[in-house]
């Protein structure tokens, strides 16, 4: 079957914006890569044969990678899809863009320490569970640090711009849950390999604190549920202690909820709720949300809200926060 011209372009626009958003900066080889498929009607229509939910540029360019390494260039890249083309769309088919990037904890940890202690943790789109343990990591705001409360863990620099309310300690966390369509279990050497794929090429201080986390969360991992955020998230908030301060919370997860029309009744089941809702996500995710906002200081920040509320702007892997809330 012909691949549709419109649908081609719209791919196309897709690893353009990704390569110009996302990439730039951050991986140049990705960036480069990227780049060329968005010009090659070859990359487009293997792409495009692929489910509309299975073709993120994340995932291609993982599973390029997971069956022969990164390539040097574009004609590599061309040389393997055409090889091994069968192979990468079958990791394609089986796995999903579940970047467990526990640096967004930098971000969330300003909020999550201004509410009234202790807490009850619940992430929706958890992965691995990395970004459920904020309390046991070290952070590095540059006028404030926290050490790490576990040996061994990871700190993490976030560039911070604003009147961000600094926190002075980590939060006291007496309860964590996760829900994801597929949980990935630390234990499985499989499932921390693809984690590590997931982190791009260039990134090397990013894949040595991954691990780290991996280490300290391996020591007592939690509890990642396997279910929908539609359909098993109101049992999971009400089996939280009523003694602690119920937080619901994802980042760069609500993209991959499709269609928005699922997008729009989950939030409708956030604010019915008693429990605080904390929202990082890219703007385009709630764009009704997002007008409320001042414009963002970059191309591919994300917004993060507290209930609905946009407070900042933060950077998509967790190094910078842009506060513009009132103090």
């Amino acid at each position: 079957m012909t691949p549709d011209p419109t649908e081609l372009q719209r791919i196309s626009d897709r690893y353009a914006t990704f390569a110009v958003d996302e990439a730039k900066g951050a991986s140049e080889i990705y960036e480069r890569l990227a780049l060329a498929i968005a010009a090659s009607p070859e990359l487009l229509a293997f792409i495009a044969g692929l489910p509309a939910d299975r073709r993120q540029p994340n995932l291609f360019l993982a599973a390029v990678r997971q069956v022969n390494g990164v390539p040097e260039d574009p004609k590599h890249l061309v040389a393997a899809v055409r090889k091994y083309h069968s192979r990468i769309r079958s990791v394609m088919l089986s796995r999903t863009t579940q970047t467990n990037e526990p640096a967004r904890c930098s971000v969330l940890l300003p909020l999550l320490a201004r509410l009234p202690q202790p807490l009850a943790l619940l992430e929706i789109g958890a992965s691995a569970g990395l970004c459920l343990l904020p309390d046991r990591y070290g952070y590095d705001y540059g006028t404030r640090r926290i050490e790490p409360a576990a040996a061994g863990a990871p700190v993490f620099r976030c560039k911070v711009t604003g009147a961000v309310p600094l926190p002075a300690r980590v939060p006291r966390i007496v309860w964590r849950l996760g829900l994801d369509l597929n949980p990935l279990d630390l234990r499985s050497e499989n499932e921390v390999r693809w984690l590590e794929t997931l982190v791009w090429p260039g990134q090397e201080a990013r894949a040595h604190r991954l691990r780290a986390a991996i280490d300290v969360a391996r020591r007592d991992p939690p509890t990642i549920i396997k279910g929908d955020l539609l359909t098993d998230l109101e049992p999971l908030m009400a089996a939280a202690p009523k003694d602690a301060t119920l937080v619901v919370y994802h980042t760069a997860v609500l993209a991959y909820v499709i269609p928005r029309e699922r997008r729009e009744r989950f939030a409708e089941t956030m604010r019915r709720s008693d429990a605080v809702w904390i929202s990082n996500e890219a703007p385009g995710v709630f764009p009704s949300y997002a007008k409320t906002a001042p414009r963002a200081p970059s191309r591919g920040r994300f917004l993060m809200m507290l209930g609905g509320t946009p407070v900042a702007w933060t950077g998509p892997h967790g190094q910078s926060i842009d506060w513009f809330a009132a103090p």
